[in-house]
């Protein structure tokens, strides 16, 4: 049996050549620039060829039945769509891939009949995703019943090689738009937008920011989870936030696709390799509740230096590769969704001198957290399923609203920025959790509202507004949850008890739905505000 790595030269297929040379396979190394393909068939081994992926037949003429192809080339975004891994099975021969891209790799299905009549595997994805995580994402959920989340995030070191396939494939992606799942909807955000900051074994912090993957679009529906998030962060602020601003210029219609600059933004990146290090790493989330009803939280992460990073996007290649020289793979096309097994890799990572943690905490909702296990599994079922946010999710349903008509109370729900009065009126209420906070933001016929909320202690929150911080206890009355304003700070300085607004607020469970009552007064102002209505999670 052969392996021949298309791109077996580059960043990833070096690598996988290397680690497969060492394990005494033959090994091909093939590519469009011969010369290159013989420099490093010289230097490490194996047998250098010219192919290219785009004319299948300069493939497969160095195949026989029963080799295997690994296409490593990249980017997969640019392919000519399933062609080469056809040709590779129709010679009966074995098909991997290192796929980055969503539709790419899920599009393998298609080719699921023809890869069992011949009796081979192909499989797409097989790299950092969707095999790996998917591999975590397997040993992380245990007793989990509900996958609420799964987070992931890829965190590379400044130092680390970085191959032209790869930037390219990113760049294709930079301030243009990105769906995602949360909340059990799909979501549109912007690639490399926002910015989440995640923590790594040794003390490391790296801020990361969205993008496309295969996770995205094969983990909800393989895992049944509410919400699937994949991020990407590079070690140097100046270097992750200056792709933000040009993603920014892009979306502004300032600049073209940001792959066509791939030559010097490489050139640019080069200059600063000689600043931070070679430790990059890999964060993995599953949060949600077990069998037995506990919200929990756990996470897998890794750090790896020594240089030794663009390996861990070979490793699930080289796994499946020694599982196909037993026999022991399935035939079939398919991603490489729990292709490998965690243990496998966990071993091969720790080889490389990888630090390995896995944690475990509790993660109730905030109003879970603020009410204490045992009031909250007393609540309504409507007022449950309304606070049990993990990530996102949406309430739609129908309110009324009414304005106090003095100057200063206008003023006062001007600077707050409470809807108009509505005898009916469609009410929109996306809430999304950030860590331990949620933000609320409300949406009464158009006219929308914001508040941040946030643990205070048991049966209280804070609720800011603006500069506006408010603390408020929850008191409880036969199902019915209460909000009572107790403190209240504007910028940080106190403010006087006597200048505290009054809140009459209510949410209770009415016809099986959730409702809820906001009445709110302040001391000059006299009665502001009044909205109240009804609510449903969407979907």
């Amino acid at each position: 049996m052969k392996v021949l790595i298309l791109g077996g030269y580059g960043v990833f297929g070096g690598r996988l050549a290397q680690m497969l040379l060492r394990d005494g396979v033959a090994v091909i190394i093939a590519g469009r620039r011969l010369e290159v393909a013989q420099s490093f068939a010289t230097k490490h081994g194996g047998k250098a060829v010219k192919a290219d992926r785009d004319t299948p037949a300069t493939v497969t003429q160095h195949l026989d039945p029963g080799d295997i192809c690994v296409d490593a080339a990249g980017p997969f975004q640019d392919s000519t769509g399933l062609a080469l891994p056809e040709a590779v099975v129709a010679k009966r021969c074995h098909y991997l891939d290192l796929s980055d891209d969503a539709a790419f790799t899920a599009s393998i299905f298609a080719l699921d009949a023809m890869a069992r009549g011949q009796g081979v595997v192909a499989l797409s994805g097989l790299s950092s995703v969707p095999a790996l995580s998917s591999a975590v994402v397997q040993a992380l959920r245990g007793d989990v019943d509900e996958i609420a989340l799964i987070e992931t995030a890829i965190l590379p070191g400044n130092r680390a090689p970085r191959g032209r396939s790869v930037m390219r494939a990113i760049l294709q992606q930079v301030g243009r738009p990105l769906t995602q799942w949360r909340g059990g909807a799909w979501v549109d955000t912007t690639a490399w937008g926002p910015v989440k900051r995640f923590k790594l074994p040794g003390g490391l912090t790296r801020a990361a920011s969205p993008i496309s993957v295969p996770d995205l679009m094969l983990f909800p529906k393989a895992y049944g989870a509410r919400s699937v998030r994949f991020w990407a962060g590079l070690e140097l602020p100046v270097m992750h936030h200056g792709l933000r601003v040009l993603g920014w210029l892009h979306r502004l219609g300032l600049l073209p696709r940001l792959d066509r600059f791939v030559a010097p933004l490489g050139w640019g990146a080069d200059l600063l390799r000689g600043f931070g290090s070679d430790r990059g790493g890999m964060v993995v989330v599953v949060a949600g509740r077990t069998s037995e009803g506990r919200p929990l939280i756990r996470r897998w992460r890794f750090t790896l230096g020594r240089g030794q990073g663009p390996k861990v996007p070979a490793l699930p290649a080289l796994l499946v590769i020694r599982q196909l020289t037993k026999g022991d793979v399935p035939a079939g096309a398919r991603p490489a969704l729990r292709a490998i097994s965690l243990d496998a890799a966990e071993a091969e990572l720790k080889a490389l001198g990888a630090v390995i943690e896995q944690s475990e905490e509790a993660h109730p909702p905030l109003f879970q957290r603020a009410l204490g296990p045992e009031v909250w599994a007393t609540m309504p079922p409507s007022f449950r399923h309304g606070h049990d946010l993990w990530d996102r999710h949406v309430m739609t349903g129908r309110g009324s609203v009414e304005r106090g008509q003095g100057r200063l109370a206008m003023l006062v729900a001007a600077l707050f920025r409470f809807p108009p009065a509505a005898p009916d009126v469609a009410v929109t209420v996306v809430m999304e959790r950030i860590g331990d906070r949620e933000i609320w933001r409300r949406d009464f016929g158009g006219n929308r509202f914001l508040s941040k909320l946030s643990y205070a202690g048991p049966a209280s929150l804070h609720e800011r507004f603006g500069p506006f911080t408010f603390e408020l206890s929850l008191p409880l009355t036969e199902g019915r949850m209460g909000m009572q304003v107790e403190k209240g700070w504007f910028l940080g300085i106190p403010i006087p008890r006597v200048m505290l607004p009054i809140s009459e607020t209510e949410e209770f469970e009415a016809e099986g739905r959730f409702n809820f009552s906001v009445r709110l007064s302040a001391p000059l102002a006299g009665f502001v505000v009044h909205y109240r209505g009804w609510l449903k999670r969407q979907p």
